[in-house]
Parts: structure tokens; C-alpha cells; sequence
């Protein structure tokens, strides 16, 4: 199933056909698939390079890890999720290394790396759904989490299902058009609330 961003102006036709499914397939995605999706988020750009980053991983034949990512959902997104392949936690590391510092740019960082593994994802055929109805306090005890840590999201990876599977309210709101602010509404220069001819558009 394909759901293309309605965009103003065309962009490129992976950004464009990245959306986040809440139906997806039973089939497994591979341990070659898994490893390039990390590998990309291995090199994501980050403050000071410090590549604040960490991910939990629960696939279905390893149903131990796919059931303790699970149990840190909240029930609706647990409802939905657990028909997905693959569950990933993503945790940031929130205190620098050198000096026990707090790194503001952790969350950023940890973002930009799920954003490439998600565009990796999307390149090969799968989606991705992020998730932050997740009991943070749940997982840190579950994972044995270390200080210094912090739960950031959970995502849901596999092929895209039918939305037909889905109960009713679930599946209007996969089928629902997309839509998203206008660039005048987050698009600024010169001063806040100022908006750059290129956005006015």
C-alpha cells in the first residue's frame, strides 16, 4: 500500500512515500535487512560525533525480546504493534562520556539516526511506525537500562499489511488523507513569526 504526501512542491519520492502504517505484513525481515538498517543509523551525524545512540531490538523469532519490547507499549499501540515484525527501542544517551555532563543534543541526535535508519528502511521495501506511547519507567527496569540513559521512542518495522485487517476506527485513520502545516506556520527569518517569501507560497 502506497500513501505519496500531497506536497506543495515535489520532493524526492522517498521522502514523499515515507509514512508511518499501523497494518503491517507477517512476513520477517531479514538479519541482512536488520543490519543495514542499523548501519545506516551507525552513521548519522551527531554533536561532537558522539553518536549518542542505542537500540533495543525485538524481532518475532526471538519472541523472549519481541515480547519485552511489547509489554512496554501502552495497550492501544500494543494492539497494533504486535503484528509487526521487528519492535525497536531507541535510548539516548543523555550524559556525556568524558565528564557526566548533560548532552543537550542527545534526543536530536538519536532523531537523526532513526531518520536514517528509517529512510534505509523505507529504500528496501519497509515501513516504519515511531511510537511514544511507551512506559519509559517500564522499559528502563525491563532492559536494565544504565544511568546516563533515556528511553526515547519505540518503532515498529516491517512490510506494509492490509489496512482491512485493522479494527474500524484504526483503519479510517490509515486510510485518511495526509496533511501537514503549512511551511508559513514553522518557517521564519529575521525575527520569530516572520515568515521568508520562499514559505508564504
Amino acid at each position: 500500500m502506497k500513501r505519496p504526501a500531497p506536497t506543495a512542491v515535489p520532493i524526492h519520492e522517498l521522502l514523499q512515500h515515507r509514512w508511518s502504517p499501523r497494518a503491517f505484513s507477517d512476513k520477517a525481515v531479514t538479519p541482512e535487512l536488520l543490519h543495514a538498517l542499523f548501519e545506516a543509523a551507525r552513521w548519522a551525524p551527531s554533536s561532537s560525533n558522539y553518536q549518542p545512540w542505542a537500540y533495543i531490538v525485538g524481532t518475532k523469532d526471538q519472541p523472549d525480546d519481541f515480547a519485552k519490547v511489547l509489554s512496554t507499549l501502552v495497550e492501544f499501540n500494543a494492539g497494533w504493534a504486535k503484528h509487526a515484525p521487528v519492535l525497536v527501542m531507541s535510548v539516548a544517551q543523555t550524559k556525556l562520556p568524558k565528564d557526566g555532563s548533560t548532552n543537550p543534543h542527545a534526543f536530536h541526535d538519536v532523531g537523526s539516526a532513526t531518520a536514517q535508519l528509517t529512510f534505509e528502511a523505507n529504500a528496501r521495501g519497509l515501513l516504519v511506525h515511531q511510537m511514544a506511547g511507551f512506559d519509559v519507567n517500564k522499559a528502563r527496569e525491563m532492559f536494565a537500562i544504565p544511568d546516563g540513559w533515556e528511553p526515547v521512542a519505540v518503532m515498529a518495522i516491517g512490510y506494509p499489511g492490509d489496512p482491512q485487517t485493522l479494527p474500524e476506527k484504526l483503519r479510517e485513520r490509515e486510510l485518511a488523507p495526509r496533511s501537514r502545516k503549512p511551511l508559513s506556520e514553522f518557517v521564519m527569518a529575521g525575527a520569530w513569526g516572520h515568515t521568508p517569501s520562499f514559505a508564504s507560497k
